[in-house]
């Protein structure tokens, strides 16, 4: 039941990072500000490479493209409204506007992890049934898989800003948090959230845990078609293709996991808003990083892009 004397919110206050300094906060807001900039230049790049090199017309690619495209918005819909909470401590949302934002927040971060579990399939697919590859990972498919990941992505960001949003908030109405998130909103009502906690439990096992199985039981069986390659040349060239995905997904899910599966008497505010700060703002800096770094035909279409010799020629 709603607690007395309960009013209805019409706008959020975020805390954010009120609690620092200006001189600190300037500073937060320099680092942020270059690291968004790199995210969406750097996603920007792949992109062009992508659509502009037709040595990267494969499915990896076209789910790389896909996955660059999602980290775009999903920053967009964080990181500007923390840089200018940055430089404005006093910084509020409307009840509509954090609702907004939450969903694009899901939407994104959801679509985000299945795309991955596209990715794992599809290098299982290329690494254990090669022959047969071509057939089943076609264009139909890869766009099937990729509205799959979206439409999980827009249900699950329904049912939770459906759920959230559907409570009385009381008096209360300080976000202690630099964006509109599930648990700091739940906090916030003025009713019991015992109902909210399990469909955000539910929420946080459908898009973190059985990705994470699905990728984790591709890569068990990637390794062990790869040990079987007699040639060692043949087991560094297979793993290869694998290495950079890996990285990501090791990165991304563990931020996720971290903060989304950790028991609630075990959250830490002040912690969460830490790790939030490295899964918004840091992990989508990875996958354009990772990619142009450690992908061999990235940077041979990064060379072909500029007019220079691949360099696995």
């Amino acid at each position: 039941m709603p607690k007395p004397n309960s009013t209805s919110v019409a706008e959020f206050l975020f805390e954010g990072f009120s609690s620092f300094g200006w001189q600190h906060r300037l500073g937060f807001f320099v680092v942020f500000l270059t690291l968004y900039l790199l995210t969406l230049s750097g996603n920007a790049v792949i992109l062009t490479i992508i659509r502009l090199d037709h040595h990267l017309y494969t499915p990896m690619y076209f789910f790389l493209s896909m996955l660059s495209i999602s980290e775009t918005c999903y920053t967009v819909a964080i990181i500007p409204c923390m840089l200018s909470g940055l430089l404005s401590p006093h910084q509020t949302i409307s009840l509509q506007g954090c609702a907004t934002q939450l969903f694009f927040y899901l939407t994104f971060g959801i679509n985000n992890c299945f795309l991955l579990t596209a990715m794992g399939y599809d290098r299982y697919m290329a690494i254990c049934n090669p022959l047969r590859y071509s057939v089943i990972m076609g264009k139909e498919a890869c766009i099937q898989l990729a509205t799959g990941s979206l439409g999980i992505g827009l249900s699950m960001a329904i049912v939770q800003v459906t759920s959230v949003f559907g409570l009385p908030f009381c008096d209360a109405f300080v976000i202690s948090h630099f964006f509109c998130d599930v648990r700091p909103l739940l906090k916030l009502a003025c009713t019991d959230t015992t109902v909210n906690e399990i469909i955000n439990v539910f929420v946080s096992i459908c898009v973190l845990v059985v990705p994470m199985g699905l990728v984790f039981i591709s890569y068990v069986l990637i390794i062990s078609t790869i040990l079987k390659i007699a040639s060692p040349e043949g087991r560094k060239k297979a793993f290869a293709t694998c290495a950079s995905h890996l990285i990501v997904v090791i990165i991304h899910y563990g931020c996720a996991s971290i903060i989304y599966l950790k028991p609630k008497s075990q959250s830490s505010l002040g912690q969460d808003r830490l790790i939030s700060v490295t899964y918004t703002v840091i992990t989508p800096l990875l996958n354009p990083v990772v990619y142009s770094l450690r992908n061999q035909d990235v940077k041979d279409a990064l060379c072909r892009a500029v007019g220079r010799k691949p360099l696995s020629s």
